[in-house]
């Protein structure tokens, strides 16, 4: 546990990355593999992850995300992508990878889908996607911890313009929407913003005990 606190007082919103630093194969798989295993609602995981290399689309990206340079120095980025009008096919699909990864028969799980699929129906299509948004969230924060104990930086963001990323990415024509852009690599010796202390309220001011 202690490693955790020391490696969340290590990580920080890197806002100069090292453009000659890549993400190795290895790491590479660890995260993705951590975000695989993130936890979500109903398991559902209602989201698709981008992981962006290619220096022509990160530079299409720089110019829809306020120019931020971190866009295209970084290492690789990960556009994390909602599911839009998620529905009953959407959970049919993870039912039948329950019945395979545990051998259990459809019948046996009839209720739970059919749980799910009512809880899902009775939301609109704004909460629906509100809510898939929302998880993508949490695959972020699997992200952000595996990344600062390989000592991997990450910059979420939200500075940019969804509509324009979903566009350069063909994200609509697979019914998805960019809700968050996290760009992925290593510090530049030159940001000094790592050298500085983090501003957090206190854990008096932060927690409220009943």
């Amino acid at each position: 546990m202690n490693n955790f606190i020391s490696n969340a007082k290590w990580r920080y919103a890197t806002k100069k990355f090292d453009a000659t630093k890549r993400v190795s194969p290895s790491d590479l798989d660890t995260l993705k593999e951590a975000i695989q295993l993130t936890a979500s609602s109903f398991g559902l995981q209602p989201y698709k992850i981008l992981i962006i290399e290619n220096p022509e689309i990160k530079a299409q990206l720089k110019a829809v995300s306020w120019g931020q340079s971190q866009v295209v120095d970084a290492s690789h980025i990960f556009v994390f992508a909602n599911i839009l009008d998620f529905n009953d096919q959407n959970i049919d699909d993870y039912i039948s990878t329950l019945v395979a990864t545990r051998g259990v028969s459809m019948e046996s799980i009839k209720n739970y889908a059919d749980f799910m699929k009512s809880k899902i129906a009775s939301m609109s299509i704004e909460e629906r996607n509100n809510w898939t948004s929302k998880q993508a969230y949490l695959a972020l924060g699997n992200l952000l911890n595996v990344a600062s104990e390989l000592k991997i930086d990450v910059t979420p963001m939200e500075g940019f313009e969804p509509e324009k990323v979903n566009e350069i990415l063909g994200l609509s024509a697979l019914g998805l929407n960019a809700t968050l852009i996290a760009p992925v690599g290593y510090r530049h010796s030159e940001d000094s913003l790592q050298h500085l202390p983090k501003v957090r309220k206190s854990i008096q001011e932060l927690f409220i005990n009943l």
